[in-house]
């Protein structure tokens, strides 16, 4: 009431109570001040059988609890304070329900609606409101009731075998409630909203209501989705409902990590916080996760070259993965050393004797590389024991596997040798140029599958190349199960993302994968990079084109050696440089070789890997000079580039217009310029190039360094990388090991006459035409 009122209530009720004690004063001082912001309450109300329930909007001013539209004014027996109302605020606090709940009885300040109608939006409001700061208050007819948690909790739990129980929970009213199984039994509902499909429509603002024991739980959508995320992954597909998240625990890590990243990119880190209670074990290895990039524990000794940083760090990572027993994808860059950095691994495996109680790693890689892995394990790691099967006569050294520290076979080879490579226990399991599984029903993915091996490693330059698909077939491989089986993984991943560019599902899949997967660019590693690279290719000739190269072989060696008795050296030039001709172009390709038996050999493989090499440099984006002696041979590798669908400009000594053939390329219009080494060997100036491709050698390293340089010269701001393309175990390797030896001999090993230099002996001719190596 107002003061007057007050005042005149008093005056009458004196003379009514003489004789009897009373607290009424006789007289009361009266303050008038402004009152606060008022703070709104919310009463929900109903009688047990009624339909609807009423909503009642109050505000608290002081304590005073309040719903008239008066002044209030509060008398404590001796003062009448009077507080002016805040119609501001209170129209404002009123808003925040309106589009909630219309007005449909006579004062704005409360609603009656039907119970389901409650059950259905009730806590969508509640939810908004508790985030506002009101207060709710349930009358005792009200069961349908929403409740707030007060705090967060994750545990995780030991089990004996290894693997960690996780659980993730809220506590109320003093109480933990464990929600993992709460969730599941939602989720098995089949509740639209509570399936993968239709979390992607709900806005991290929205709430789920969770039933427990007889109340509701209020969680926003933000805060359960990367649990629920979880709970499709594991358990959609399974008919019982867990108490906890059985992980082992590199998934545990990587799941705790996941959270703890999801909360970061929020705006707003939603509270109250999560904390977890953890094993000591399991935070020092969420740590080295979330690092993955420290230097190697310890170097291998022997090792005949020396690693780069970032090919450091390289290395140990992978014994980090090592120690966890847990596979990863290394998916540097080509020419950043894939190989060397996996040789340096096996190097270090071997004096760990890690190999001893699970036998030798084995190396799958197409067979255009197997030459290469074998060089290369000679040339940097030449303690590792290598075992090349390949060739018609491995069958017989299967029986040396156990002796050796790395095998080194092709994925052709396997389809056929995939009983006997069962039967044999691998330390680790390395797939070289890895997309080779991406069809996870392929008979070479199978056949992978059915090997064993303490840990596999994928290398590729290209982890994806159409699709995520591809990507779940290398996890699969490496941690079956990680990403799920592959439906699950369609339906919870690939459609998201793919059909719909749900950027959270593809935020969420990068962190999952992110501490198993390696990957640096050439420009990442710029600063670490020499101005040049060169990296040799060995490529081993295999089938008919072996069998046509042992033949031309056979034939002009002992030509040349009737020439030479007949002759002597000095005036036998013509007769040697023709038969090693002849053996340099069975190595680029059989169709270059003018004699009846070479037109019955349809394959390269050198072109083989030159289809192969292409693409992958073309998609890191690189610019690639390909130099070949042979315009003949260029004229078969652009008919392959058409059929690559790859732009490229052509420079031989018959192009007419040479400057616009260059513009084309510097401009930027193609990635690709074909050019002849007499043609174009010398002269120019590409420096918009990064690559170079030397597709059959030449055997002046003078002639071949200028070509070179029309790309590593002055005004070059990039690393280039130089690719030398060598058939193993040919003239054409046999050429480039004369030149290591005899150098002086080499730079000068034909004058422009064509005739060989006097200082040739005989050991060298035996050498160049020496047969190749049994395989």
């Amino acid at each position: 009431m107002t003061p007057p009122q007050l005042a005149g209530v008093l005056a009458e009720l004196r003379p009514l109570l003489l004789g009897v004690e009373s607290a009424l004063p006789q007289d009361f001082a009266l303050q008038r001040r402004q009152g606060r912001e008022p703070l709104p309450l919310l009463r929900i109300s109903g009688e047990e059988g009624e339909d609807s329930l009423l909503l009642q909007l109050l505000f608290i001013y002081d304590g005073l609890l309040l719903s008239e539209p008066c002044n209030p004014c509060h008398f404590d027996g001796q003062q009448v304070t009077c507080f002016e109302r805040d119609a501001g605020a209170e129209q404002a606090q009123l808003a925040q329900i309106a589009d909630f709940f219309p007005s449909n009885l006579a004062t704005p300040f409360e609603r009656r609606l039907p119970r389901n109608q409650w059950r259905r939006k009730g806590a969508a409001l509640l939810a908004r409101l508790h985030r506002l700061g009101w207060r709710i208050d349930y009358a005792e007819g009200v069961k349908e009731r929403f409740s707030f948690a007060e705090d967060w909790y994750g545990q995780i739990d030991e089990n004996a075998d290894g693997w960690l129980d996780l659980s993730v929970g809220v506590e109320l009213d003093g109480q933990r409630i464990n929600l993992v199984p709460l969730l599941c039994e939602l989720v098995r509902s089949h509740d639209p909203l509570l399936s993968p499909e239709g979390l992607l429509q709900l806005d991290d603002a929205e709430v789920i209501c969770i039933p427990w024991q007889g109340r509701n739980l209020v969680i926003s959508v933000g805060r359960l989705r990367p649990l629920l995320k979880t709970l499709f992954e594991l358990y959609l597909d399974h008919p019982q409902s867990p108490e906890f998240l059985r992980l082992s625990p590199v998934r545990a890590a990587n799941y705790l990590l996941m959270l703890e990243q999801g909360q970061n990119d929020q705006a707003e880190p939603p509270q109250p916080g999560l904390r977890w209670r953890e094993p000591a074990r399991l935070q020092r290895l969420r740590e080295q996760l979330q690092r993955k990039l420290d230097n190697p524990t310890e170097l291998p000794v022997g090792l005949k070259v020396e690693l780069r940083p970032y090919q450091l760090q390289g290395l140990g990572w992978l014994q980090f993965l090592q120690r966890h027993g847990i596979g990863g994808i290394l998916a540097d860059d080509m020419g950043l050393g894939k190989t060397l950095q996996t040789l340096a691994w096996l190097l270090w495996q071997k004096q760990q004797e890690l190999g001893a109680a699970s036998g030798p790693s084995l190396v799958l890689a197409p067979t255009s590389l197997l030459g290469n892995w074998k060089a290369e394990a000679r040339k940097f790691a030449p303690e590792l024991r290598v075992l090349l099967l390949h060739g018609p006569n491995r069958h017989a050294q299967f029986p040396l596997i156990p002796e050796q520290d790395l095998v080194i076979t092709s994925y052709p080879l396997l389809a056929r040798d995939q009983d006997l490579l069962a039967e044999a226990r691998f330390q680790s399991l390395i797939l070289d140029e890895a997309q080779a599984i991406k069809n996870p029903s392929s008979q070479t993915a199978r056949a992978v599958r059915r090997l064993r091996c303490e840990t596999g490693l994928c290398l590729t330059g290209t982890p994806l190349e159409n699709h995520l698909g591809e990507f779940w077939a290398l996890f699969d491989f490496l941690m079956p199960g990680f990403l799920g089986g592959p439906n699950l993984f369609q339906r919870l991943v690939r459609d998201p993302i793919e059909k719909q560019g749900d950027l959270d599902t593809n935020r969420r899949l990068a962190q999952r994968i992110r501490p198993f997967m390696l990957r640096r660019t050439k420009q990442e590693v710029l600063a670490e990079l020499p101005p040049k690279t060169e990296i040799e290719r060995c490529i081993e000739l295999e089938d008919d084109q072996r069998e046509l190269y042992e033949s031309i072989r056979g034939i002009m060696h002992q030509r040349v050696q009737e020439v030479v008795a007949s002759k002597g050296l000095g005036r036998s030039g013509i007769t040697i440089l023709d038969a090693l001709l002849k053996l340099r172009q069975v190595c680029c390709d059989p169709r270059l070789v003018k004699l009846v038996q070479a037109r019955q050999v349809k394959r390269s493989v050198k072109l083989d890997y030159l289809r192969l090499l292409l693409p992958d440099l073309i998609e890191e984006g690189r610019r690639i000079l390909l130099f070949s002696q042979f315009t003949s041979m260029l004229d078969l590798i652009e008919t392959e580039v058409q059929g690559l669908d790859i732009g490229y400009a052509r420079l031989t000594g018959q192009t007419r217009d040479r400057d616009a053939q260059v513009r084309r390329f510097q401009s930027g219009q193609v990635p690709l310029f074909l050019i002849s080494l007499k043609a174009g060997g010398t002269g120019l100036n590409l420096t918009s190039a990064d690559s170079v491709i030397h597709y059959d050698p030449w055997w002046n390293p003078a002639v071949e360094r200028q070509a070179t340089d029309r790309a590593h010269r002055i005004g070059q701001d990039k690393p280039v990388f130089v690719y030398k393309l060598l058939c193993e175990g040919t003239v054409e390797t046999r050429i480039r090991d004369l030149q290591q030896r005899k150098q002086d001999l080499a730079d000068n090993l034909f004058e422009a006459t064509g005739k060989a230099k006097a200082q040739w002996d005989a050991n060298d001719l035996t050498m160049l035409f020496a047969p190749l190596e049994e395989l």
